[in-house]
């Protein structure tokens, strides 16, 4: 919900669209990479070494480890900017984006979240625009329009499978911030 909301509706990508997505092996990224394809954008991806392959296995067109080269040091130029950890400088995300260009973060540390929501609005003086989401289920808005292409053409990546009495152990997994995908704590057994 969170991709799908960041990339539909505060973003509004397009086909053909060149879109970076900041924290793609995450839980939100992984999805985002996939449904950025999906909307037919050109997806450059953005995570550490050990998750370039699964990046690219989602879809991604392009794939930058954060550990060797700062996308916000680059010559390209994006249309949108999703930002799922939210750790790059605002300033430095807007000067990379495209005359009418989008950055929309949707998570990261505190703060840099209160950045984004105190000068988010000062700093989309003029055609870019910087947004912070806070997801939120509508039952009035529908997921995908449509059903996706193909059976299967956006799946989750799960990481780990916990049992509900470790829980606490899944948030400690969680904490350390390197989940590749999405955590799943199992209430009943399978």
């Amino acid at each position: 919900m969170t991709a799908l909301q960041a990339l539909r509706d505060q973003a509004g990508v397009q086909p053909g669209q060149r879109v970076l997505i900041a924290g793609s092996a995450g839980g939100v990224g992984t999805f985002a990479v996939q449904l950025a394809k999906y909307f037919g954008a050109e997806v450059t991806g953005v995570c550490s070494p050990g998750n370039i392959a699964q990046t690219r296995s989602l879809g991604a067109d392009h794939v930058i480890d954060y550990t060797r080269e700062d996308f916000t040091k680059s010559a390209q130029r994006y249309d949108v900017i999703l930002a799922v950890n939210g750790n790059y400088p605002l300033l430095a995300c807007k000067k990379r984006l495209t005359p009418t260009g989008t950055y929309v973060m949707v998570g990261g540390a505190l703060p840099q979240i209160f950045k984004a929501l105190l000068f988010g609005r000062l700093l989309s003086f003029g055609s870019k625009k910087i947004k912070a989401l806070s997801a939120k289920a509508n039952p009035q808005r529908p997921g995908l329009r449509r059903q996706p292409p193909e059976t299967g053409a956006i799946k989750p990546v799960i990481t780990q499978r916990y049992p509900l009495e470790q829980a606490a152990e899944a948030m400690r997994y969680l904490m350390q911030g390197h989940a590749a995908g999405k955590v799943v704590v199992q209430v009943a057994p399978e």
